[in-house]
């Protein structure tokens, strides 16, 4: 009963338990409150990155920045993956401070750090490239806000909850992660043509309230580490993964004559040299005291084989947000009678039963784990997802809607059952004292499987663009009377230029035709530059990418699949039992069992002693 002073009733009471089963010391609601603020957190920060994607054409608007202009691609693709590429870059460091300075602390300090970035980039002065500046480098350093709450609210609800309840905790804040990206789609629709600076001045609100709550409220329950700052590690880390994720960004580029950037030898540069210094990084980790990231962990196979699944599906699932913006917004919404300017906010709408699909499915995978076990979800949850590409694959690019949307649901129903079950395996996994940078760890490598995905997702249908692009846009100009000359200058236009005028929404052949228009009669002018021509145009070129990126999708999942199916699962927990968290590892070769591994065992078994429970090990 709560209110009841009886230690031993206190002691029994799942509502009063802390994360072991014994009394919480912040009362039986704290866990709820912890819960409560990482979800508006996690909220937060996936609404803006996404309410940012679906906005940038109300945002060049604004800026007076000119999509097309070759020169301004990198301000765009900044734009859209600078956020992303830093918070990859420093969610494992911040993971490990929040171990040896307190969770809450770092986590309170990125809450409100985002806010004051909000209010800053809605304050963007000046026009073109100085304004583009000031809103990516302000993006950037929000990225270091939106790491610091990532890095740390998987942690504290961890702290925050007993085992047997962190399947439905975690799966509620995935679902806030998740679906705050596709509100933030809906959003970005509406706020973006009242007015550009809405998009972020609508975080500040949420973000004012919830670094007031979280300074108040949140306690730190979990077990600090004091520790020495692994300095060669951050460093070595950083300019590994920066030098990868740039290369990447700017691989997706054209250069001379190719239609990508993948042969200019900067990139190459860039990728190559990443790979040493990361490979650096790994050889530092296994000789300093109190590396940044423990390595150790691997050993557990459910914290190696639960990342790995993670990795591999959002690989696959990273760039889909992309894909589908372009379809719709590019092709299927404009061959429907929809206005180019229009098309942002519909293709949030029309895409709504993802959203669906993940609601349903994320909530129930959570609770249904921490009774069953997690395999079984995430193993079905990855092989929906590789359905659902499967699927995509086949499905005409001017769809009937009924199809589209059965297809989404399916897919959000993939995401929605791998996702918390998935998030509550690899957390169990951890020690308890290395709960930060283990969550920081994992969310590495999503959010740099992300950057990764987005870039072999654009690659791909660019591939795929380039081989039929030129001849279809040059047989259909020429088939409405644009003179030849003109319309082999127009085919030539880099294919990523093209794929970014449907992601933007717009049909770009006035402007690329320009004075052209007058030397054709009026009414094949009015159909070069009205709603059908563009999509027509770009409709078998658009496939034969799609085919190739949906392939690439289908088979991470699969790999996911295989990955999950060989954590071992978790296992249910019996009522009134406090398991304990993990089993010791075994020895890889020749290398002994370390005595930090048996201090966390010995930590974890005194806890289930204490609690009175049996471990499911």
């Amino acid at each position: 009963m709560v209110g009841d002073s009886s230690p031993s009733r206190s002691a029994a009471s799942p509502a009063a338990e802390g994360p072991q089963g014994h009394p919480s010391p912040h009362g039986p609601h704290y866990k709820w409150i912890a819960l409560s603020n990482t979800t508006l957190g996690m909220l937060m920060v996936m609404i803006n990155q996404s309410i940012v994607l679906i906005a940038l054409p109300n945002i060049f608007d604004g800026i007076k920045l000119n999509p097309l202009d070759p020169h301004n691609t990198s301000y765009l693709l900044w734009m859209m993956m600078g956020f992303m590429v830093v918070t990859a870059v420093l969610v494992v460091s911040f993971g490990r401070l929040g171990d040896m300075f307190g969770r809450v602390r770092m986590y309170n300090m990125g809450f409100l750090l985002f806010t004051v970035c909000s209010i800053l980039l809605s304050l963007t002065w000046g026009s073109g490239s100085q304004a583009a500046l000031w809103l990516i480098g302000w993006r950037i350093v929000q990225g270091v806000g939106g790491a610091l709450i990532f890095a740390n609210s998987t942690a504290i609800i961890t702290d925050a909850f007993p085992v047997n309840q962190r399947g439905t905790a975690l799966g509620i804040n995935v679902i806030a992660g998740i679906a705050g990206g596709f509100i933030g789609l809906i959003l970005g629709g509406v706020l973006g043509p009242v007015g550009w600076r809405w998009i972020f001045l609508v975080s500040v609100p949420v973000g004012i309230f919830g670094t007031i709550w979280a300074y108040l409220k949140l306690k730190d329950t979990g077990t600090r580490q004091p520790a020495t700052i692994d300095w060669w590690g951050n460093l070595t880390f950083a300019v590994g993964l920066i030098s990868i994720l740039v290369g990447i960004t700017y691989g997706i580029q054209p250069y001379g004559g190719s239609t990508t950037g993948w042969g200019n030898p900067w990139v190459i540069s860039a990728l190559v040299g990443g790979l040493i210094v990361m490979l650096l990084f790994v050889w530092i980790e296994t000789r300093v005291e109190d590396p940044l990231f423990r390595l150790s962990l691997f050993k557990i196979r459910a914290f190696t084989a639960g990342n790995l699944a993670s990795l591999l599906t959002a690989l696959g699932r990273g760039g889909l947000q992309f894909i589908l913006i372009i379809w719709l917004q590019g092709i299927w919404l404009p061959l429907h009678g929809y206005s180019f300017q229009d098309t942002p906010l519909w293709a949030g709408i029309y895409m709504i039963p993802m959203t669906v699909g993940l609601l349903v499915a994320a909530p129930i995978s959570g609770i249904l784990s921490d009774r069953f076990g997690s395999r079984i979800f995430t193993v079905a949850g990855a092989l929906l997802n590789a359905l659902s590409f499967g699927l995509l694959m086949v499905l005409p690019v001017n769809f009937p809607y009924w199809a589209f949307a059965a297809i989404l649901v399916l897919n959000g129903l993939g995401a929605g059952l791998f996702a918390s079950p998935n998030r509550a395996q690899i957390m169990n996994a951890i020690p308890g004292r290395q709960r930060g940078v283990g969550a920081g760890m994992t969310a590495t490598f999503q959010n740099a499987a992300m950057v990764l995905s987005i870039g072999i997702f654009f690659s791909l249908i660019v591939i795929g663009l380039s081989q039929n692009l030129p001849s279809a846009m040059y047989s259909g100009l020429t088939a409405q009377g644009v003179p030849a000359a003109s319309a082999h200058s127009i085919s030539q236009l880099p294919p990523l230029a093209v794929l970014f005028a449907a992601f933007l929404g717009y049909n770009p052949m006035q402007q690329l035709l320009g004075p052209v228009l007058h030397q054709i009669p009026a009414d094949k002018a009015s159909y070069l530059t009205g709603r059908s021509f563009f999509p027509h145009l770009v409709t078998g070129p658009f496939q034969d990418g799609l085919s190739v990126a949906f392939w690439f999708a289908l088979a991470a999942c699969l790999i996911a699949a295989a990955a999950s199916a060989i954590t071992g699962g978790v296992k249910p927990v019996r009522a009134g039992a406090a398991p304990v968290e993990r089993e010791l590892p075994s020895p890889v070769g020749d290398e002994p069992v370390s005595a930090e591994d048996v201090e966390d065992v010995v930590e974890d078994v005194v806890d289930s002693l204490r609690s009175g429970g049996g471990g499911e090990n």
